[in-house]
Parts: structure tokens; C-alpha cells; sequence
């Protein structure tokens, strides 16, 4: 099990150097009518090594630790070595005492646009800006890693949100688009700036408290568990009542909402009727999933 515990960094002279991800990379060029070439088996095989053989952090992470995740790359459009794309961007979490892994992220970002020569070396430098395709797949390590650590300890993910918004600064100096504070809210810079705002405190919170005091504990007292989810998800009224419609609810819901309405649809009851009006509220476009709860 992982223990991304913030408190461990300061050992970092004594851990076994050891790599944070078990990332799996699918790329999807269909759309472009060449996905045939060769290139995008390489870029393929170039994002797999960048993202798993890249050392995040100075974490000791043994490897049934590592942090399971996907990048689904679709390609619109290449053009010699410039490539539009989106970028699905998933990750989850084990849960104590079960075979189950719980959806941790999921988030699409529909500004991936890059370029890319074959067999170009792929090395990260925190402080420098090479491409915008490092600095995109280094900004999704650490929102991944600080995610998985919001999971085990209150707010554990707060140093790994800011090594990405050093890479938001340093690539806003591109003017390539996603980084920037102006045009689509639903930027990597907007997702940074959230998850650091004292604004949004309720969404580290219900992190820690859905998986630790929630579903981990699912497998000891399962009616406890159900209920103690109900009560956590009622402090996402608490962060919607101060910003309607804000980002950081949708980007929870996208990766939660499916497995929230399977949980309270089975075992044992638990009165949530005032779960699924708050659900509905603060949720409305999971609506289809909240129809299944039954209460």
C-alpha cells in the first residue's frame, strides 16, 4: 500500500532511489488517417520510459506501491513534428484490505498540442522549459503524486501541487496554450490554481476523508464506512454554497461519480437522503448516476 507521507522527504539522503508511477500509455491516431507511422510507436514507447523512469520525488516507493495510472493520447492532427491532440489523464488508488482499486483522477485535457521528433531525448528540468510536451507529462506526475498523497494524509499532496505550478510558471513564458490564466477555465493552470487556493480547502479534505476513513475502512464495518462517505460528501455542499459550479467539484465528480452511486446502491442501508439532494446540487450534469442510488 502507498504512504506518500510528506514527512518522509526529509530523509531523502537515506531512501533507495525508486520510481513513483506505473504508468500505462495509449496513443490513438486515427483521426490523423497516418496512424499507421512509425512515430507514434516511438512517442509511445518515449512517454511509457518518461513517465515510469523519470525519478518524481525522493520518496522510498517500493513497487507494489507505485502509483497505477493512464495517459490516453488522441491525435487530431500531425503536421511534420507538430502534433494536436487531447489528453485523458487517469489515476487510482488500492483500498485497503480488497482487490478493488478506487478512481482517484480523471481529468481530459483537450489542449495537448506539441512538438515531437522521433527519438528525441525526453529529459525533465524543473527550471527550464524544453517542449511542451515535457512539461505537460511532468505537470500530470506531480498532480497525480499530490492527488494519491491528498488520499493518505490531510493535505499531503500540497508539495507536489506547487513543483507543478513551477512548471506552469516556467511554461507560461511559451505562450502555448493550457498554461495561461486567460481563455478556457479548464486548464492545467486553473486546475493548479485551485488545488492550492485556501478556497477550495473542502476538496483536500473529503480526499482524505473518502478514502482513509471511508472506503479503506469498508472491509471492517460496511454500514460505518457508507455512512462516514455520506458525511463526507456533504462538505462538498460546504465548497459549492462558497463557489457555485467551481472546477475542482467537477474534476471530483469525474472520477467518483460512477463509483459513489455503486456503493450506496448496495450492502447495507444508510439513510442518504440528504446525500443525493446534495449530490443533485452540486452535481447535476451525474444526475443519471444519482438516479440509481436507491434509498
Amino acid at each position: 500500500m502507498r504512504k506518500l507521507f510528506l514527512f518522509f522527504l526529509v530523509f531523502s539522503s537515506v531512501l533507495t532511489q525508486a520510481q513513483e508511477l506505473n504508468c500505462t500509455v495509449s496513443i490513438n491516431a486515427e483521426q490523423t488517417g497516418q496512424d499507421n507511422l512509425q512515430v507514434f510507436k516511438t512517442l509511445e514507447r518515449d512517454i511509457l520510459e518518461f513517465m515510469n523512469e523519470t525519478k518524481w520525488t525522493n520518496l522510498n516507493v517500493k513497487n507494489q506501491e507505485r502509483i497505477d495510472c493512464s495517459l490516453v493520447i488522441i491525435v487530431r492532427r500531425i503536421d511534420s513534428d507538430f502534433f494536436e491532440a487531447t489528453l485523458q489523464v487517469q489515476s487510482s488508488r488500492p483500498i485497503y484490505n480488497s482487490t478493488y482499486d478506487s478512481p482517484v483522477f480523471n481529468f481530459n485535457d483537450r489542449d495537448f498540442n506539441f512538438q515531437y521528433t522521433e527519438f528525441q531525448p525526453l529529459n525533465f528540468n524543473p527550471n527550464i522549459y524544453t517542449s511542451n510536451l515535457i512539461s505537460v507529462l511532468a505537470f500530470y506526475a506531480y498532480t497525480i503524486i499530490g492527488i494519491d498523497a491528498d488520499t493518505f494524509q490531510e493535505d499531503g499532496g500540497r508539495a507536489y501541487f506547487e513543483l507543478a505550478k513551477q512548471i506552469v510558471n516556467t511554461a507560461q513564458q511559451s505562450g502555448t496554450t493550457g498554461w495561461q490564466a486567460s481563455g478556457n477555465t479548464q486548464t492545467r493552470f486553473r486546475l493548479n490554481q485551485d488545488l492550492l487556493s485556501p478556497n477550495f480547502g473542502e476538496f483536500h479534505e473529503v480526499m482524505y476523508n473518502y478514502h482513509r476513513l471511508g472506503m479503506d475502512t469498508m472491509a471492517q464495518n460496511q454500514k460505518q464506512a457508507k455512512q462516514d462517505l455520506a458525511d463526507t460528501l456533504e462538505l462538498m455542499r460546504r465548497m459549492y454554497n462558497k463557489r457555485p459550479n467551481n472546477f475542482l467539484t467537477r474534476v471530483f465528480f469525474d472520477a467518483k461519480a460512477e463509483e459513489i452511486s455503486q456503493v450506496f446502491s448496495d450492502g447495507p442501508q444508510v439513510n442518504i437522503k440528504d446525500l443525493v439532494e446534495t449530490l443533485n446540487r452540486v452535481a447535476p450534469t451525474k444526475a443519471n448516476y444519482w438516479r440509481s442510488i436507491s434509498f
